[in-house]
């Protein structure tokens, strides 16, 4: 089953890419599929690294620990859930990227943490878009006051942007979000050339975002199925 749900979800990748109405955007026609095990058994990762798929997606660092304990750490992890300050070790520890960098203290704990082991961290800034008190994510204000503050943090190097869009009865629904994400996007590189990553779209909306300007999709559903919650890690 999931050989044929890859397959699907790069052929609908690759569609979207050929709908773009801007075939010259500045985050380029190749986008990085993230595979989102979430609530999925550690053997699903196997399988699909078996496949082809090298980027591993979760959303909660006792998750990721359990699962590259079992397996051992293959492939590159993105943390794409909540962080809390408290956990900043164990991310910088397990992840490759953390895309979900949504206020400076959590930059300053990912960057201390980071600083302890004598790594750089790969990040992404998380932007609320769609203002909804209930997701994470820096609003306008916040985003733009934290930008001139990254220079103090040696330990952290900002590869881009992350968005989520709020889920819509119609998909279209998303569009504007998303939209608004690659000028947001775009403005950024202006002053950082060097970024590379804008993270938007998920299982029910990733064919839009990639329409948009994503060039990292995180897709879970899917490719694996339901989710599994009775599953505890």
């Amino acid at each position: 089953m999931l050989a044929d749900n890859l397959k699907q979800v790069q052929k609908n990748i690759a569609d979207a890419v050929a709908r773009r109405k801007d075939k010259n955007l500045l985050t380029g026609n190749t986008v990085t599929l993230v595979a989102v095990t979430k609530n999925h058994p550690p053997e699903v990762i196997t399988e699909a690294l078996a496949l082809g798929v090298r980027n591993i997606g979760e959303n909660r660092v006792q998750e990721a620990r359990h699962k590259q304990e079992t397996l051992g750490k293959q492939g590159t992890w993105h943390l794409i859930g909540h962080l809390q300050s408290n956990k900043a070790r164990q991310a910088v520890a397990l992840f490759d990227l953390i895309e979900s960098v949504d206020s400076e203290h959590l930059l300053a704990a990912v960057n201390k943490e980071a600083e302890r082991i004598g790594k750089v961290q790969d990040i992404l800034l998380q932007l609320n878009i769609a203002h909804e008190e209930q997701k994470s994510g820096l609003g306008r204000e916040d985003y733009l006051a934290l930008l001139p503050e990254l220079a103090a943090y040696k330990n952290v190097r900002l590869r881009g942007l992350m968005v989520i869009a709020r889920k819509c009865d119609d998909v279209e629904e998303t569009r504007p979000v998303f939209a608004a994400g690659y000028r947001a996007f775009a403005r950024l590189k202006e002053q950082r050339p060097e970024i590379d990553i804008l993270s938007m779209g998920m299982s029910g909306d990733y064919m839009i975002a990639v329409e948009e300007g994503a060039n990292c999709v995180r897709v879970g559903t899917a490719l694996f199925g339901q989710r599994d919650y009775s599953l505890k890690f």
